[in-house]
């Protein structure tokens, strides 16, 4: 069988590796309908090709970019860290990849170690992981384990449009539940709403907890900026039958882009409050690696009149460059303008009584999985 990237590199248009080559080259229009990158960059451990004119004008012939999936089978599905700024020390992604197509998304880097690019690659060749519940089941059962809350969509969006046919979450959920052991999920997709069934079960054992990313109120912004992404409207309404059904929600403004969605901060608060939601956070635009081109991109064809201003405006939130990842920073970024973005979130929120307390899901409920050819408890 041959490797991913022999697999995928030869139908693909990667003409170079910075936005500025990028001048007279774009890809068609109409040929990446529907999609959020405007460019198809080299990845960093793969050669970079030139677009190459042949004469016959075949380039605009091309299809349409058309979502391809590849199945993998590691050897592991949990994937822990130690990152002193985030809330959960381990994670499960059923895919890589997402077909949402957004921007700003700062996962688009992790594309370039399958040899592919972070640009329309990233939303057009993704990876699903079926075997995800069999591997989940046999690591909870290890001896040992120590039950925490598991982040499944920190990294790519587990209920993306592919999760339809292929219902690796809903199996990993399944897992969960019967071993209870909590979960925290984030999704910008109402599809979370399929498994409401299992989610208000586990609810009721406070074992689980669901966050929706609202970017924009905007229903003409987030077409051009998530392109494959519910509507801000079917978010909110996803919000709103997550909590009447009992399960606790909360909602990401997420991430915030200075003079682009910065001033729907409180709208979105407000909105998401009476959807019933009494949780919030925020994270300031991360411009990471290969992120930076794809959306300076995005920037330069959706909104020209604004695209350095708000560029200027994240370089001063990040001491002049494009991107601060120290820990710490990287997800609120430094200085006034940083400081202002802080305060009126912490503000409306107050005002709306989010945040007064924040759940701690149950670990106590936590019974490992019994391991394949293993024995019961007699207790």
């Amino acid at each position: 069988m041959s490797s991913p990237s022999h697999r995928f590199a030869a139908s693909r248009i990667a003409p170079a590796q910075r936005v500025e080559d990028y001048v007279g080259v774009q890809i068609d229009p109409e040929r990446r309908r529907g999609r959020g990158a405007g460019i198809n960059p080299s990845g960093r451990f793969e050669p970079a090709r030139q677009l190459f004119d042949d004469g016959w004008g075949s380039a605009d012939d091309l299809p349409p970019f058309r979502t391809e999936v590849q199945e993998e089978q590691p050897r592991r599905i949990i994937t822990t860290n130690q990152s002193p700024d985030i809330s959960f020390d381990r994670s499960i992604n059923p895919y890589r990849g997402c077909e949402h197509g957004c921007a700003y998304c700062f996962a688009r880097p992790t594309h370039a170690y399958m040899g592919l690019s972070p640009g329309v690659d990233f939303e057009t060749r993704l990876f699903a992981k079926p075997n995800a519940a069999q591997l989940l089941e046999r690591e909870l059962a290890k001896p040992g384990y120590q039950p925490r809350t598991m982040a499944i969509g920190t990294n790519t969006d587990p209920y993306q449009p592919i999760e339809k046919r292929y219902r690796i979450m809903r199996e990993i959920l399944e897992v969960l539940e019967a071993a209870g052991h909590p979960v925290g999920i984030v999704t910008k997709s109402a599809l979370v709403l399929r498994d409401i069934d299992i989610l208000s079960r586990m609810a009721e054992r406070n074992l689980c907890k669901v966050a929706l990313s609202v970017t924009t109120l905007d229903r003409k912004l987030a077409r051009a900026m998530e392109p494959r992404a519910a509507t801000p409207e079917r978010r909110l309404s996803t919000l709103r039958l997550l909590s009447e059904a009992g399960i606790p929600t909360t909602v990401m403004v997420a991430p915030i882009i200075p003079a682009l969605n910065e001033s729907e901060i409180e709208r979105i608060l407000d909105s998401a409050a009476a959807a019933g939601v009494r949780e919030a956070g925020y994270v300031l635009l991360r411009l990471p690696l290969e992120v930076r081109d794809v959306f300076k991109d995005f920037l330069e064809r959706a909104y020209p009149d604004r695209a350095k201003h708000v560029l200027s405006v994240i370089r001063s939130m990040r001491g002049g460059k494009d991107y601060d990842a120290t820990w710490g920073k990287r997800m609120r970024g430094d200085g006034p303008y940083a400081w202002q973005i802080g305060r009126r979130f912490e503000i409306a929120a107050r005002r709306l009584g989010l945040n007064r307390e924040r759940r701690q899901l149950a670990t106590d409920l936590f019974r490992p999985p019994v391991a394949e050819g293993g024995q019961l408890s007699l207790f």
